[in-house]
């Protein structure tokens, strides 16, 4: 079992920076991949970014690519959503993601980091709202 909390939410303004943590606990020695989702109200949830855990290979949505960077600090178990041009759109819960289980020898596409379904464990969120 691997336990996520995230934490660095919070109200800002349009143009602001922001810093996402979360902290992993548990079985952390076999992660082998680490991803941020978005949910807004009456929106279904979408994929933000990802990190591979082996390599630091990163993985981004259209949305945020040169606005959000994700980052890992392997020794304190980790990851890091960095944020900045933040933009009215970008208010939602954000939830931290891990993967346990081995990825597949050909996960180099987004598409594999961006699937829910490749995570197994999951966090409570951190709101963000952005106001205008």
């Amino acid at each position: 079992q691997v336990q996520l909390a995230e934490s660095g939410g919070g109200l800002v303004q349009a143009g602001d920076s922001l810093r996402l943590s979360c902290a992993a606990s548990g079985r952390t020695f076999s992660t082998s991949a680490m991803g941020w989702f978005r949910q807004a109200p009456g929106k279904e949830r979408e994929f933000v970014a990802a990190i591979r855990w082996s390599g630091g290979s990163t993985y981004y949505a259209d949305s945020v690519k040169g606005r959000f960077t994700v980052s890992r600090d392997n020794a304190k178990n980790t990851v890091h959503l960095q944020m900045t041009s933040l933009k009215p759109e970008d208010t939602a819960g954000y939830y931290c993601a891990a993967r346990i289980r081995p990825l597949p020898v050909n996960a180099y596409r987004v598409s594999t980091y961006s699937a829910q379904g490749t995570y197994e464990f999951w966090g409570l969120g951190t709101q963000v709202t952005v106001s205008s």
